[in-house]
Parts: structure tokens; sequence; C-alpha cells
């Protein structure tokens, strides 16, 4: 299928070349960072028919009944849907459709997707917007374009210049500070049963923390990760640990029945996901993670299309997990989408590389830098599974932020929920941890304890 560009002014109107020996943005692009461009590089105003509203801060602030921790009460629970897009009427939306949308409203005719009016909630910290505005012209991408130098957090190309840049901005986009959290997975059969895998996890960030200073942020480390699994009892025990660098991973697992802390390094690329039945990789968590070296990247352009915003409801302790999930996909009306814009990158396996995905086509929030849609091909070039990442604005921190990631395949007619958290309450603590917390001898004490 073509894709039909919305028109963005010329700047954003030509396709953008994928190496990295661009060009530096210059101090009058910078400039308008904060300006015509929020400080994050989204376009401030609206489009020209006005579906899209200017930016205006987004949200700052909790709004009332927010406890501290638990779940987020819906800033727009008065919203309605504008229109529904389904099957019937899918020849009048298609122009703002990803290719894997359509493919999924043609394959299941129960598939549906609300429009609701589009708010521009995403909003991130002073010190954030202020690293970022800096990066502008001081950022420099390595020359593979595996890496970059010249700052410890920002975005690090709010102007992007090529793909690799784009990817980059996702991967190390401000994910707040020291934090645990509860969630679980489900992965569906096509009759619609599955058996909920929970999580705890705990995150330590280096890259871009504004409570620890940069003096004290170790070299090209993004952050450390614990995720232990509590259910099924077959699984609870599991324990993996990972210190991500900008340049390489280091893992580590938790085996409770040989007691025993081992190397991970298969936990990257295209290697199953922890009790994800076949249905993502490593690199498809979050939509996309980990090293970027086995694809060719290109920055299309930007583009208007519909996706997974403010997704509150969702994810919301309003309804339970058994109202979201069902055969086929999501239940279609308790999720969200709206009209954004976003950027498009194009990734293409290099030669001599493999991976179980040829192709990749990632749709991503001009506001956030998340990627909200992906859709992926395989070997014969056919589309095979499309990823949506339905999120939220942490608003006490503030920070957009992913919420339900719902995976499909396409050809087994299965899918895979991560991010379930509507029957937990422990949604986001902040935690003070010691550095020997995430370390294969913190992991052992872990697991024995």
């Amino acid at each position: 299928m073509r894709m039909s560009y919305s028109i963005l002014g010329a700047a954003l109107a030509v396709a953008v070349a994928a190496g990295p020996a661009a060009a530096q943005v210059s101090a009058a692009e910078a400039a308008e960072l904060g300006r015509s461009l929020t400080p994050m590089g989204a376009e401030r105003a609206g489009n020209a028919d006005g579906t899209i509203p200017a930016w205006d801060g987004g949200l700052t602030a909790p709004v009332a009944g927010y406890v501290e921790g638990g779940h987020y009460p819906d800033p727009f629970a008065d919203d309605r849907p504008l229109f529904t897009i389904d099957a019937s009427n899918l020849a009048q939306y298609r122009d703002k459709l990803t290719p894997g949308q359509i493919a999924l409203l043609e394959r299941y005719p129960s598939w549906k997707m609300n429009v609701y009016p589009t708010r521009r909630g995403a909003a991130f910290p002073q010190g954030h917007y202020d690293e970022t505005v800096a990066n502008a012209t001081r950022v420099q991408l390595a020359p593979d374009g595996n890496g970059f130098t010249g700052t410890a957090g920002g975005i690090p190309f709010p102007i992007p210049k090529n793909g690799m840049e784009a990817i980059w901005n996702h991967l190390v986009r401000y994910r707040g500070e020291a934090y645990a959290m509860n969630w679980s997975q489900a992965a569906v059969t096509r009759q619609g049963t599955y058996t909920q895998v929970r999580f705890e996890y705990e995150y330590d960030f280096h890259y871009g923390s504004l409570t620890r200073p940069v003096a004290e942020r170790e070299e090209g480390k993004l952050f450390n990760f614990l995720q232990t699994v509590t259910a099924p009892a077959r699984l609870a025990g599991q324990i993996l640990l990972v210190h991500e660098y900008l340049t390489n991973r280091q893992a580590w697992t938790y085996n409770p029945g040989q007691r025993r802390v081992r190397l991970a390094p298969n936990v990257a690329y295209d290697n199953p996901g922890t009790a994800a039945d076949g249905l993502r990789t490593n690199d498809d968590f979050l939509m996309f993670n980990g090293a970027i070296d086995r694809y060719d990247w290109e920055l299309v352009g930007k583009r208007e299309i519909y996706v997974p915003y403010n997704s509150y409801k969702l994810v919301g302790d309003t309804i339970r997990t058994s109202d979201v999930l069902q055969a086929g996909h999501i239940n279609p009306d308790h999720a969200r989408y709206e009209l954004h814009r976003v950027w498009v990158v194009d990734a293409r396996l290099k030669p001599g590389t493999s991976h179980i995905y040829k192709r990749r086509t990632f749709y991503i929030d001009e506001d956030s830098w998340m990627i909200v849609v992906a859709d992926k091909y395989d070997a014969r070039d056919e589309l095979w599974r499309v990823s949506e990442q339905h999120n939220i604005n942490f608003y006490n921190i503030p920070m957009q932020y992913p919420s339900l990631e719902v995976h499909h395949d396409l050809q087994s007619g299965r899918y895979i929920a991560m991010g379930l958290r509507n029957d937990e309450s422990r949604i986001y603590e902040n935690i003070d941890r010691s550095g020997a917390h995430f370390t294969p001898a913190g992991l052992r004490r872990l697991g024995t304890r």
C-alpha cells in the first residue's frame, strides 16, 4: 500500500537519508526549540484543519482522585468518541492508518477503533527539556551510528536528520528515576484463553536522571533493570538482571530450580521474550529496544495517523483484566485512539545479518519520542506482526509512559498483551536502591532470600 503523507511543511515533506553522516543542526534550527517547536522537537502548532490542536505544555499536575503510587484517574473521562473506524468504513480513513492497522481491521470483523478528540497531554520535567534543547547542537552520532557522544541526558536529537537519530530518541527518552511497578502479561490463544504471567519490575536510570548528578551517572550506561516472575507457580522466582549501555547489554538470570546466577547473552535481538509463547522477540519489548546494528534505518518523514493515546480507561482500575482480554484482540470498547503526528522510521535488515523480521516500520509520537505503532514483515516481505503501544501521562512526574503493549501475530491469529495493570495496586513507586542491588551478587541474594 502506498502511504499517504500529510503536508507538514517543505522540511518535512522530503524523505531523509538513513546514513549517520547527515548535516548537523544549525543554530537557527535549534533556536526554534521552545518557539515554533516544543522543547522535545515536535511542532507546537496544530494542523491546518484543526483536528490536531497546538501543544500547550501538556499535563503537568495530578488530577483529582490521584493517590501517589496508585492508578491514574482519567483526566479526559468526559470525552466521547468522535467516530468509530471498522471494516465497513475502512476506505474512508485508510490514508490515516498504517498497513498493520488496516490488516487488523480486515482480519477481525469485531475489531474497531474508537477515535476521540486529540489531547496533546505529553509533558516532561523542565530539567529534561533543558538538556534536550542543549543537545540540539552538541550531540554527535557515532561514526557507525551505534551510539552518540556529547550528552548524558535529554533527547539527543530533537531535530533528527536520519533514522538512526530518530530511533535513538526513542531508546533513551525520559522514563523516570529509580522506581518499581507490578504488571502482568498474557499470551492469548485463538479461542481467547490465557494464563497471566505476573512480574515485579525495578528500574534504575543513569542516562537522563535528574536526581543523579551528571558526574555520578556511569559513563555510557542507560539503566539497570530487574524483572522478577511472581506467578504462575511453575515460573515464579525467575529473575532477570540487565545493565543497558549505549553500545552493549550485559544480562544475567537467576533460576530458582538450580539456585544459580548465569550470564544471559541471548536476552537480545530476536531471541524469544520471557514467557511470551513465541509471540514476541526480546527487542520487541517496549516496541523496540537494544542494539540497532542489524538494520539500515531510514527517516521517511512525518505523517498524521490514528494511534493509541491517553489510554487511562484501558489500564485503569475501573475495569478488570478479564474485561480487556478476548479472542483475536483486546476489547476495543476500552481502547482510545487519537489523531497525532508521528515520525515514520523504516528499518530494513542489513545484508549478512539475521533477524526474524526482515523489515520493521516504526511510528514515533512527535511529542514523546515513544513508538506507538510498529508494522513487522517476514523474510517473504509479507506483513507478519502488528504492535501498538497504548500510553498515558504519569502526570505526577510528569512523563508520557507506555501502559499496555499489544503484539498481534496475523499469521497465527494470536496476540500477547503486556503491561496489564488493571488488577494491580502498585503502579509506580519511587525506590532507593544501592548500586550493589543491581549486580550479579545482589541478584544471587534476591534469589536465595
